[in-house]
């Protein structure tokens, strides 16, 4: 089993959340499961190529709107530009980007995030849907706000 996976065509999102989570010496908690991820993180990209998914995993995270055959869950995420996403850009100020998370969520260990708003660096060439994806994937895995780290050297 494995904490997260990641569904993506060449995002970068992975390698953002591995970043992220070495930033801070790795997972902390458990998340074990046998036979699916704590977390999925479905791309903007993989989204719209209908990758197959696992057919089941604890909390999945997706982008707004995502239509198609989902996995079974017993949370979802979504993320994107709509008011109606759980997690959305609230707006972008040179390379900073300012994230919106609109309802309460439980990350993978169980523990509440409130809602607030946060700011999230952008590397050049990126893409904002991707970065919210990485940040909101890492909020799931328990890293707090302040320690959210999506540099890309």
């Amino acid at each position: 089993m494995e904490c997260f996976q990641v569904l993506e065509a060449g995002e970068g999102i992975e390698a953002a959340i591995l970043r992220g989570l070495s930033a801070r010496g790795g997972l902390r908690g458990r998340c074990a499961s046998e036979d699916h991820p704590a977390l999925l993180v479905v791309s903007p990209r993989a989204a719209v190529r209908g990758l197959d998914m696992p057919r089941q995993c604890r909390t999945v995270l997706l982008p707004g709107g995502m239509g198609g055959m989902l996995p079974q869950a017993a949370s979802a995420v979504s993320y994107g530009v709509s008011h109606r996403d759980s997690l959305t850009i609230s707006s972008r100020e040179g390379n900073t980007l300012w994230a919106a998370l609109q309802r309460e969520v439980v990350t993978v260990t169980g523990q509440v995030v409130e809602r607030q708003e946060f700011p999230l660096l952008v590397a050049p060439g990126a893409e904002e849907l991707s970065t919210l994806a990485a940040a909101g994937a890492l909020l799931l895995l328990g890293v707090p706000l302040e320690e959210l780290s999506l540099d890309r050297d």
